[in-house]
């Protein structure tokens, strides 16, 4: 369930046009695990930093550990070992105060109470941690310039209805009429460019 999240994560980065080296190196880290589950890893206390180091993680990244309950090995080992090499590291977390939470350098508490289905974490804990991924992945994508006003500037035009949105954009912020914002967005490719040549 959290490696889905963690995925989630990861497109919502990519939509924004961002970081077209380092997310699919977290892709590809998520889409393994997702592939290849393997009931007892979550156990092994050594094997998220193993998982980690053939990605090449090192001291500019960030590592944000994922684990309702704050208590699964997996997590907290990669997060100990991350720390450890200089690694900026976070948590997301459903309980108070747990292990996870101790180990991380900034934990995030999304304190949501008992599930309705005993130990069924997809439901109030990965609601919470989705919407914190989101307010994470939004935040971070505004601070890199990534947005203007309320619009993403840097989306990938990757079908046709997100070129007429990145038209619409282009209309709105220079008053300009749709075929000339068409023109402009198919000639530069993206929508930030255009805004930042007309400025």
């Amino acid at each position: 369930m959290r490696a889905c999240l963690g995925l989630v994560f990861g497109l919502f980065l990519l939509s924004f046009g961002c970081c077209r080296l380092q997310i699919p190196v977290l892709l590809r880290l998520l889409w393994g695990i997702l592939r290849h589950a393997v009931e007892a890893a979550e156990d092994n206390t050594a094997q998220a930093w193993k998982d980690l180091q053939a990605y090449e993680i090192n001291n500019s990244d960030t590592l944000i550990g994922i684990a309702a309950s704050g208590t699964t090995p997996y997590v907290i080992g990669g997060i100990h070992k991350a720390r450890e090499a200089g690694v900026l590291t976070a948590c997301i977390t459903c309980n108070p105060n747990s292990p996870l939470a101790q180990a991380a350098e900034y934990p995030i508490e999304a304190v949501v109470g008992p599930e309705f289905v005993t130990g069924s974490t997809r439901m109030k804990a990965g609601t919470a941690q989705k919407l914190i991924l989101n307010m994470l992945s939004t935040t971070l994508m505004i601070k890199m310039g990534r947005v203007k006003g309320n619009k993403m500037v840097n989306m990938q035009l990757t079908n046709k209805k997100l070129v007429e949105r990145g038209i619409r954009m282009i209309v709105e912020e220079l008053h300009i009429p749709e075929d000339e914002a068409r023109a402009l967005l198919l000639k530069h490719g993206s929508v930030k460019k255009v805004l930042s040549l007309r400025a």
